[in-house]
């Protein structure tokens, strides 16, 4: 897009209502500031219903079998009845199609998202969201992941298995938000931790167990908001001698220790401070699970955010003056209301999946690896000046551009709830080839098959896959010390029978891989399935929402906003009087 267009006023904050909920909500001037910028009109959605309208365009850890154009069945993160169509991920980086062969004409006699549509419907994109994967056939969203196996949302991870969002890590299992670390097994928010197990919001540990909120510890179990402390259990010293002892007489190698243990551990943790926002190493941000940042406001799981704002997920920074911006980052600059953007790409709006040193791009999906200067492309790479997947001249380009969003807000698009999406809008959430089930949108915004429906979201009905099971989860060995390789070859029933709210997978099966690992640390099987056993770390994880509170040490008067909801059990302190409670 030409960078002379402006479509945003510049002055005091402005307030508005939001066409999808009908709430208030406020533009600050540095957010029109913002706007000017990057030459984007204001937006018609409050930040929380943007929020919910991107995050329904992400399917962060679920995969289907669906048939490719070929008619092979093939692993995707599309289900098997979404119309979209799509290639392996190795062929669809291959040189043996053009997606260019799919370029059609605008239709000033339509809209832009109508058209949009069909051409998404046409355009193959890749069956996994993957960027040179080694062995790691059952994952995606992920860069460079090696030998991974049910491993989604990883930036250069190795060896690791039924884990989510980290980073620069390997041989991690079960875990959830880790950053350059190792060896660790059902875990929460980890940073430069080897060896933590069961443990939640730690940094720079070394064989800790059962700890939260611990830095710079090592030989420690059950301890909480420790700093620089060794050979510690349930926050009480011991010689290192005694520590050694005291594990072995815990007996971790077997399962019923250990779930007896946490109930213990989940006790005495309630007894003690959290504090209100998890992060280190910040200069004026709001949000959670920050790091290493400033100017980083009404963010979530950021890791070196520099002037960004209502921006989320990202595990490899630096990521600079972007906002509404989901998943990625890893080196992106001027990025407004996008999805899974990264990888080097500057300037770029309203788009989905695009990374590789992208640029100068509004409404592209799947497109990538350099190309700079598209509007409304599906699946290209190494191309410049194309709009809806035609190639033109530059000149030619940037003289149909203005005509195009002058046609958008002419002739807008409007949906089933009579929203009307004119130049500046995301993509429709009708138009989302991921049904809202299997978002996270759903995760953090649940919402029933009615309610969803009702609100203009896409619902799927998910097909199951029955497996008969050659062991009942109460026949698993308790203690990994009698676990033989022969567990290998048994399905597994899930301890939950389908019977929860986790999308049970109701069996499941032992890999050698993981084995391996259960042996090398003496951890005792799992005996529900990888689903539930991800369900049951979100309990650990705050939610991407703040609300405001008073720091409950008695006589501090500091307010704050946290993503720790008043109704919850925690005891929450300000960032004073937390640092003066730890040790």
């Amino acid at each position: 897009m030409s960078r002379e267009e402006t479509y945003s006023p510049v002055g005091s904050g402005q307030a508005k209502i939001c066409q999808n909920c009908k709430k208030d909500f406020v533009i600050e001037p540095e957010d029109f500031n913002f706007y000017e910028k990057i030459k984007v009109p204001a937006p018609t959605f409050c930040p929380d219903c943007r929020l919910q309208r991107r995050f329904a365009w992400r399917n962060d850890w679920k995969l289907f079998r669906k048939k490719d154009i070929h008619g092979k069945e093939i692993f995707s993160f599309l289900h098997e009845d979404s119309p979209v169509k799509i290639l392996e991920t190795a062929e669809w980086y291959s040189d043996l199609w053009d997606p260019i062969e799919y370029g059609q004409e605008y239709d000033f006699s339509r809209s832009f998202f109508e058209q949009f549509k069909e051409l998404f419907y046409r355009v193959p994109v890749m069956s996994r969201s993957l960027i040179n994967p080694v062995r790691s056939d059952y994952c995606s969203n992920a860069t460079e992941p090696k030998d991974c196996y049910l491993s989604f949302a990883l930036t250069y991870v190795e060896n690791s298995a039924y884990s989510i969002y980290g980073a620069k890590s390997k041989d991690i299992f079960d875990c959830f938000m880790f950053n350059e670390s190792e060896m660790c097994y059902d875990s929460v928010n980890i940073i430069k931790c080897y060896k933590a197990l069961y443990s939640v919001d730690c940094e720079d540990c070394n064989d800790v167990i059962f700890c939260k909120n611990c830095v710079g510890c090592n030989n420690c179990l059950g301890c909480i908001n420790l700093r620089n402390k060794s050979y510690f259990i349930f926050n009480q010293p011991y010689s290192k001698e005694e520590y050694l002892d005291k594990i072995k007489e815990f007996k971790l190698s077997s399962r019923i220790n250990v779930e007896n243990l946490l109930k213990w551990v989940i006790e005495h943790w309630m007894k003690f401070p959290n504090k209100f926002i998890h992060g280190r190493r910040n200069v004026d941000v709001s949000g959670d699970y920050i790091q290493n940042s400033k100017n980083t406001k009404h963010c979530w799981r950021v890791v070196d955010g520099e002037n960004i704002k209502y921006c989320q997920n990202f595990f490899v920074g630096p990521v600079k003056d972007s906002y509404d911006q989901t998943n990625y980052g890893n080196g992106t600059e001027l990025i407004y209301e996008s999805v899974v953007v990264g990888g080097g790409a500057y300037d770029v709006a309203f788009s989905w999946q695009c990374y590789s040193s992208v640029s100068n791009i509004r409404y592209c999906s799947f497109c990538g690896q350099n190309s700079s200067n598209l509007f409304g492309c599906i699946s290209l790479r190494n191309k410049q000046y194309c709009i809806f997947n035609k190639q033109y001249t530059k000149e030619e380009y940037e003289a149909l551009i203005p005509k195009i969003i002058a046609h958008m807000n002419e002739m807008p698009y409007i949906d089933k709830k009579g929203i009307v999406y004119k130049y500046g809008e995301f993509f429709p959430a009708e138009m989302s080839p991921v049904a809202y089930n299997e978002t996270l949108a759903n995760e953090h915004f649940y919402l029933s098959e009615s309610e969803a429906k009702e609100r203009g979201f896409v619902w799927h009905e998910q097909k199951n896959r029955e497996f008969n099971a050659t062991m009942q989860s109460n026949n698993v060995p308790d203690d990994i010390n009698n676990v033989d390789e022969s567990i290998t070859k048994e399905i597994i029933s899930c301890g939950h029978e389908g019977n929860c709210s986790h999308e049970c997978a109701k069996v499941f099966k032992i890999t050698q891989q993981e084995l391996q690992f259960y042996k090398l640390l003496k951890i005792p099987l799992p005996r529900i399935c990888q689903n539930c056993r991800h369900y049951s770390r979100f309990a650990w994880r705050n939610p991407a929402k703040l609300w405001h509170r008073k720091c409950m040490k008695q006589g501090c008067q500091n307010e704050f906003e946290t993503s720790y909801a008043p109704d919850r059990p925690e005891i929450v302190y300000c960032e004073q009087c937390y640092q003066q409670e730890v040790a």
